[in-house]
């Protein structure tokens, strides 16, 4: 995918995991934890055997969603 199409792509899962995990932040941080979820949550579905992000879809979206919450909790723990 494009730089500008992984932008939006962070911003929807960063926002849709931080209203999932109660967690406030700006657009910024919402982008942020949606690239590295997307990230994540592809190697975790690797992992497994199954694919990770393969677009702009929605199976993409909830690997992308898994890892971001996955990553969000993370964070908190290690906090």
């Amino acid at each position: 995918m494009s730089i500008l199409i992984w932008v939006i792509f962070g911003a929807l899962v960063g926002w849709a995991a931080s209203m999932v995990m109660g967690s406030g932040g700006g657009i910024a941080q919402d982008i942020i934890v949606g690239i590295v979820g997307a990230v994540l949550g592809g190697w975790i579905m690797s992992f497994f055997g199954e694919t990770g992000i393969t677009g702009f879809n929605l199976y993409s979206f909830l690997v992308a969603l898994l890892g971001a919450i996955a990553l969000i909790a993370i964070v908190r723990a290690v906090r």
